[in-house]
């Protein structure tokens, strides 16, 4: 079964997201998410604020930037909120925008290489293992959790181009594609993450694959979404994005669902007049609509 979410965009200040939270809780929406994004909102921070003003939403943080963090404390605190809150968090780690890490002084020279050792040492603390690595970039000395989660968590990551998509495969759980990913390219994306999971004899089990998905509704949902992929410099094909009634958001979140997306999170614009009507959309109209 298709799980929906929805992002909770960072341009809105931290403020609303309770009542956004609590209005997607009571809406009985599947999955709410939320971004790191410089230099706008922490997202661990605002996950455990979520967490804890809800009872049964699922938050995901999409994404938390390597170069920011040693993988010990991504650790310790995915460790936290897993415990916390048992079976409702999830937790993203990927490049970040390079720009940004340039910005703080923490761009690396090779972001794969970096991702690599960081999702490696990341998956055996959460295991509960003690890791020591000498790395190029993660150094670890005979380190482990003295509260590991209670079972071992999925731990996902972001990805786009090819050899991320492939590292997906190999070191993560699951993973996590953009909003201008269309339905062709979640297939490919699911081609590029089988090869490296069979490069790595990782076979076994599932690999989540959730992808955001622009959306709008009301009456200026059209232009309001084409403006926004504009902004980003998106060029509109068809089955990128929906703008219109619930039929056709639901419609636009089959189309990824068929194309390998295990959840599907809708991505309202960033001026979205109603945020809290948004989630209530998508969970009392669209998602009665879904598989």
């Amino acid at each position: 079964m298709t799980s929906l979410g929805v992002v909770f965009r960072p341009q809105l200040p931290p403020e609303r997201l309770r009542a956004v939270a609590r209005a997607a809780d009571g809406a009985g929406l599947d999955e709410l998410w939320l971004w790191e994004d410089c230099f706008l909102e922490g997202g661990v921070s605002a996950a455990t604020a979520a967490l804890a003003w809800t009872e049964r939403l699922k938050v995901g943080v999409g994404l938390l930037p390597v170069p920011l963090r040693n993988v010990a404390v991504t650790a310790m605190e995915a460790a936290t909120l897993h415990r916390l809150f048992p079976g409702r968090a999830a937790v993203a780690v990927g490049h970040g925008v390079q720009d940004w890490m340039e910005q703080v002084g923490a761009r690396a020279e090779s972001p794969l290489t970096l991702l690599r050792e960081h999702l490696d040492a990341l998956r055996a603390l959460l295991h509960g293992e003690r890791v020591s690595r000498d790395g190029r970039y993660v150094k670890l000395d005979d380190v482990a959790l003295d509260w590991p989660p209670v079972s071992a968590p999925e731990v996902l990551t972001g990805a786009t181009g090819p050899r991320t998509l492939r590292l997906a495969g190999e070191a993560a759980d699951g993973t996590v594609l953009t909003a201008s990913t269309t339905p062709d390219g979640v297939r490919r994306a699911r081609g590029l993450i089988e090869e490296g999971r069979k490069a790595a004899g990782r076979t076994a089990g599932q690999h989540r694959v959730i992808v955001y998905l622009h959306a709008a509704t009301g009456p200026d949902a059209d232009a309001r979404l084409r403006a926004e992929m504009a902004t980003n410099g998106e060029n509109p094909v068809p089955g990128h994005g929906a703008a219109g009634d619930a039929q056709t958001v639901a419609e636009a979140v089959r189309r990824v669902a068929d194309a390998g997306a295990d959840t599907v999170v809708l991505q309202p614009t960033a001026d979205e007049p109603d945020p809290e009507g948004f989630v209530r959309f998508a969970a009392e109209q669209v998602r009665p609509l879904l598989p």
